[in-house]
């Protein structure tokens, strides 16, 4: 077991990077995803423990992100990134009538 943080490991959906940088990008995963990861070391292709990463990361004063829980605590969306998303998902009949019913209260 090695704590070299200068070590060349793979994490896995992320490529070739040192070992602290592959522990720190993994802390900042949401922990459904932190779980799927798995980091490889590249000189023998043995997978870390997650015991062993989970150590490392205490030693090296890494903790995974808090997880934004509450609405509260989420930024506003714009209402144009709002109006935007819904267009794009929307069938072109609604479109369509959301149209012309906009160009009626226009007129008035």
């Amino acid at each position: 077991m090695t704590s070299d943080p200068e070590e060349s490991v793979r994490l896995q959906g992320y490529g070739e990077m040192t070992l602290r940088t592959a522990i720190t990008t993994l802390m900042r995963l949401p922990s459904r995803e932190r779980t799927d990861a798995a980091i490889f070391r590249v000189r023998d292709g043995v997978r870390l423990a997650s015991s062993e990463i989970a150590e490392l990361a205490s030693s090296w004063g890494l903790s995974p992100t808090a997880e934004i829980r509450s609405p509260k605590l989420v930024p506003d969306q714009h209402w144009a990134d709002t109006v935007r998303g819904m267009v794009r998902e929307a069938p072109l009949p609604s479109l369509m009538l959301a149209f012309m019913l906009g160009v009626l209260v226009a007129r008035r």
